[in-house]
């Protein structure tokens, strides 16, 4: 499997024609490491999109982070969307695929959200129990994302941070490190983004994540929207992550409010520079 390190991008079908255009020679070459795409948006597809991606991953390298998953969910895994899932994965070359440590179907519906676990024994067990199955299945190594949240569902009978390690050690797995989703839930409920980061098992690190977020005055909450510039502070947990995992690739989202592929490319270029402060820490 190929290593993929430095800032990438998430690949969405609003600047796809641009990014072929570079990777045929028609225009100038794009300051992207890699690129990451959701399967979902691919996969039972055919014709143009799937083509087009096929042709830039021959110049660039891509990288896959699942939506529905639901890894801690109580339905039976869905064995046709993990067949296409391998067949998908397999097919990019990827060298790991992710998803996000939550669950997100109940009584057999999707959510279409993101729901926070309860930070209990018997909920290690079961995700863990799922993730090796998972991965076993999908035949690449598997890697989990902690989430952002607005409710803590019951009570905890251990730290997020405990709970992440838990469930990671007896899954075996990587870990999706989200700096911006820290940052979030570290300023609505409270607690130091710096020390919950490093209580995280940084060595199970394959990638990061940064993005952008807004304040929504009827919550009294800032919401991960992925639809904003990133932040200096979540640039400056980005610096602090990598100064203590060394490089691995990290990943600007932009999901909603999507600019001209221009000015992502200069708010890449501002990751990149945290990225690089880190690695510089890291080697002092």
């Amino acid at each position: 499997m190929p290593v993929v390190n430095g800032v990438g991008l998430g690949l969405r079908w609003c600047f796809l024609e641009e990014v072929l255009e570079s990777v045929r020679g028609r225009a100038a070459p794009l300051a992207v490491d890699f690129f990451e795409v959701c399967p979902e948006n691919y996969m039972r597809r055919g014709g143009y999109i799937p083509s087009a991606l096929a042709e830039i991953r021959e110049h660039t390298p891509v990288l896959s982070h699942g939506l529905t998953l639901s890894i801690g969910g109580l339905e039976p895994q869905d064995d046709a969307y993990l067949a296409e899932l391998t067949r998908f994965v397999r097919g990019l070359g990827a060298p790991f695929h992710s998803d996000h440590l939550c669950f997100s179907t109940a009584g057999g519906r999707f959510t279409h959200d993101l729901l926070p676990l309860p930070f209990i024994g018997e909920a290690i067990t079961h995700v863990a129990a799922r993730a090796r199955e998972v991965r076993e299945r999908l035949g690449v190594p598997l890697a989990l994302e902690n989430i952002s949240y607005y409710v803590r569902p019951g009570a905890a009978e251990l730290s997020e941070a405990a709970f992440l390690r838990a469930v990671l050690e007896e899954a075996d797995v990587g870990l999706l490190l989200d700096v911006n989703n820290i940052f979030v839930n570290a300023k609505n409920f409270g607690f130091d983004p710096v020390t919950f980061l490093e209580a995280l098992p940084l060595e199970r690190v394959v990638q990061i994540h940064v993005a952008g977020h807004c304040y929504v005055e009827r919550y009294e909450r800032i919401i991960d929207n992925h639809g904003a510039e990133t932040r200096d502070e979540v640039l400056d947990l980005l610096e602090l992550a990598v100064s203590r995992v060394g490089p691995v690739p990290v990943l600007l989202e932009r999901d909603s409010n999507v600019p001209p592929l221009s000015e992502l490319l200069v708010e890449l270029s501002r990751v990149r520079s945290a990225y690089q402060r880190g690695l510089a820490r890291r080697a002092a």
